[in-house]
């Protein structure tokens, strides 16, 4: 059986590391304890400059005190409305650029229930984002216009 157990633990890891989606978890304390390729891909860190900081490197500093109020919340309580659901929200690259990125989570617990950490798996959505946002403009010009007729 262990070898089983630890030939799974391998491959767990390989797709994990493996995802193109960032997979990143963080300790009840908002440090990353895990960094796949994704992440670093999306969010331009290396595993090594990303392990053991806080959350705050991806995290826009305008949105950091709801964040942390949300994040320290869910620790304490082990519950959050947004397990069955994708949050959309704004984040930040290594070189300063804002994404947008799309999530979903699952909080971690130990062997008694206490809440260890949040993993999350990241999807950037910029792309689609600002597209999108181009169709409500071009939308909001041609009803400003009179429609469609009106522009012919």
């Amino acid at each position: 059986m262990a070898t089983r157990e630890a030939d799974d633990s391998g491959l767990f890891r390989q797709i994990v590391e493996e995802m193109p989606e960032a997979v990143i978890f963080a300790d009840r304390e908002g440090v990353v304890r895990l960094w796949n390729r994704g992440a670093q891909a999306i969010f331009g860190y290396s595993a090594a400059e990303a392990l053991g900081q806080s959350l705050d490197l991806i995290v826009p500093e305008r949105f950091r005190a709801r964040h942390w109020e949300g994040y320290r919340h869910v620790m304490a309580t082990g519950v959050t409305s947004y397990g069955q659901r994708l949050l959309a929200v704004p984040a930040m690259r290594k070189d300063g650029q804002r994404i947008s990125i799309e999530f979903s989570i699952a909080l971690l617990k130990d062997e008694r229930g206490a809440v260890t950490g949040a993993a999350a798996v990241v999807r950037d959505v910029t792309a689609r984002w600002e597209a999108e946002r181009e169709l409500r403009r071009r939308l909001a010009d041609l009803e400003k216009s009179g429609g469609p007729a009106a522009a012919t």
